[in-house]
């Protein structure tokens, strides 16, 4: 008898930062309202302030996201919890946003600047976090670091144009994931990911014609801002 054809799983759902397009983005609303909306995993992007403290914040500077001014790694974590992200919201520490999804959700938590891998892992085990965690960057030497830091992590290389050797440099980092800009997925380029056995989430994807397009390509993960409409 011929094998049968495996089924097709759904992709996972992903929040960007938190569910960006409902609540102030990588803030504590905005990671409740993806929780409330059962997403699979929340993403996040870290950076690390003057004083060494791990911090949820996307841009290099407060400026956009923030009422204050100055570049993350200039303020000490006692003045970047005073500003206001949004709704009166503070840019959280990672140990709040880990005790916030411990139990609940699994996160995605991206790697912004160079050095901060191996704290993050570290903090992570710390907390004893229990559900999935996957590492993202485009920096590829810091997953390096966080597969020495724990062997048995995932790790997402990050790409916003696909390089020609995209494969190689994901397998050269030892990637378990990739994720790539939507518009640069095409039918090729997944199956050849997938043969190399990593697994393609895809960013960020808010329209709902784009989310069927990238659900019929067969992507492993859709990571948007309305995680509520995938």
């Amino acid at each position: 008898m011929p094998k049968e054809r495996p089924t097709r799983q759904t992709p996972l759902r992903i929040g960007h930062r938190g569910a960006a397009g409902h609540a102030p983005e990588n803030t504590l609303e905005s990671i409740r309202a993806a929780i409330g909306f059962g997403v699979d995993q929340v993403e996040v992007d870290l950076r690390a302030s003057r004083d060494g403290h791990l911090v949820v914040i996307h841009d290099e500077t407060v400026d956009r996201t923030t009422g204050g001014k100055g570049k993350v790694a200039d303020l000490p974590l006692a003045e970047l919890t005073t500003l206001d992200a949004g709704c009166g919201q503070s840019i959280p520490t990672l140990e709040e946003v880990l005790e916030l999804a411990h139990g609940r959700v699994g996160l995605m938590l991206e790697l912004k600047v160079a050095g901060i891998a191996v704290q993050t892992v570290e903090l992570v085990r710390q907390r004893r976090f229990t559900g999935a965690v996957i590492y993202a960057s485009f920096l590829l030497h810091e997953l390096i670091l966080v597969r020495q830091a724990d062997a048995d992590a995932k790790t997402l290389a990050l790409f916003d144009e696909i390089p020609q050797d995209a494969v190689a440099q994901a397998l050269t980092v030892r990637a378990s994931h990739v994720g790539l800009n939507y518009k640069t997925a095409t039918t090729q380029t997944i199956m050849a990911f997938h043969r190399a056995g990593l697994q393609i989430f895809v960013y960020t994807v808010n329209e709902p014609h784009d989310i069927q397009a990238m659900r019929a390509l067969g992507v492993d993960g859709i990571i948007s801002d309305f995680p509520d409409r995938i």
